[in-house]
């Protein structure tokens, strides 16, 4: 038995449990729309969706959808 990998394991479990731990500083995603595939990116506190919507409100739904999935792992005080 490998007693190396599991406390990794273990420490994994614990770390994904500790979200605050985690602060996403970018990354791009394609989100799947109803309509269309757009692409969203983080970086640094920014967002950016190449959906009509958010090019004239700085905001839409698959950016708000995504900061509710990673609630508190984004910096959230430079939205929009």
């Amino acid at each position: 038995m490998d007693y190396g990998l599991i406390g990794k394991i273990e420490k994994a479990k614990r770390y994904a449990e500790e979200r605050e731990r985690i602060t996403f500083k970018s990354f791009t995603v394609t989100f799947e729309g109803e309509n269309n595939d757009h692409t969203v990116t983080y970086d640094e506190g920014q967002w950016h969706c190449t959906c009509d919507f958010f090019q004239t409100r700085g905001r839409c739904s698959h950016t708000m959808a995504l900061e509710t999935i990673l609630e508190e792992m984004v910096d959230l005080a430079q939205v929009g």
